[in-house]
């Protein structure tokens, strides 16, 4: 359903507010240059610190540039399970493709409390849901077992998988099937993760490169190895360089270097240090892309 190279958007900040400008030529920027996918209101897109206005305002925004042209995955996760089926409600009603469901923060639910919070979601709102499993931010990991769960329910139809567990993906697909979309959540393992059952990668890096990130995609998907894995080995550095400080600052800080927007972030997220900038600047170059 979903494959390839899709784009994790930053959310970019003028003054203070959402710069939506900034934010409809960075989605544009993205369909031409081959991403296949975007996801608004995910955690690079800084949705713990978006009100809930300016959290609809963006998935419409982004709609309205990619629709009909690449699908739109929009962040509606909660801690609350009301709060991220009111989010998952709107972004169906504003015409999202589908809805990516970070797991429960915070409240440290059990596999089965897990379960029921996305088995509610996926109840009240008929949009393909994709559950977003991230252990390092929401400290609980969604199980194996309860992954093979979630499968049976008509809606839920993947996973973004940010474990950094290479044998997850493999292990997933054993017990989900095939046709369950199984998607990287980390840059530097991407094409591991290919390797081991996955179909695709929701990136941090194609806020910068989207091209490079895509034709390393397309290239697996074609067979040509030599290409994906030169591509794979340029690219590095960059993935690096993107988490040297916590995401999305330094790829917003990327983004700035191409004129894509400014590199503001809202606390507590600050923006760069000198050092951190450095790293960024070098990766860039060293890529290619400035």
């Amino acid at each position: 359903m979903f494959t390839g190279s899709i784009t994790a958007l930053v959310t970019p900040f003028r003054d203070g507010s959402v710069d939506e400008k900034a934010f409809q030529g960075l989605v544009a920027w993205q369909i031409a240059e081959g991403t296949r996918a975007v996801v608004p209101c995910g955690t690079t897109g800084e949705s713990p610190t978006l009100s809930h206005e300016e959290h609809r305002r963006v998935i419409e925004l982004c709609v309205e540039v990619a629709k009909g042209k690449i699908p739109v995955i929009a962040g509606t996760g909660s801690n609350s399970t009301e709060e991220a089926i009111g989010l998952t409600r709107h972004a169906k009603e504003a015409g999202a493709d589908a809805a990516l469901v970070v797991a429960p923060y915070y409240n440290k639910p059990t596999q089965e409390g897990l379960f029921r919070h996305f088995e509610a979601i996926a109840k009240a709102v008929d949009i393909p849901i994709i559950v977003y499993n991230i252990p390092a931010r929401s400290v609980v990991d969604i199980s194996v077992d309860t992954m093979a769960r979630l499968s049976r329910i008509p809606n839920i139809v993947g996973v973004k998988d940010a474990t950094a567990d290479l044998t997850r993906p493999l292990k997933t697909r054993l017990a989900c099937g095939p046709s369950f979309c199984q998607l990287s959540g980390e840059d530097a393992t991407a094409t591991a993760f290919l390797a081991m059952g996955g179909v695709g990668c929701i990136s941090v890096t194609s806020n910068v490169a989207p091209r490079l990130c895509a034709e390393m995609q397309d290239a697996w998907a074609k067979g040509d190895l030599e290409t994906c894995f030169a591509i794979r080995d340029r690219l590095m550095p960059l993935h690096d360089s993107m988490f040297c400080e916590t995401n999305p600052a330094p790829a917003k800080y990327a983004a700035s270097l191409l004129g894509r927007c400014r590199p503001d972030v809202r606390l507590p997220l600050v923006e760069l240090s000198d050092a951190s900038k450095k790293k960024v600047e070098a990766a860039m170059k060293s890529v290619g892309l400035i």
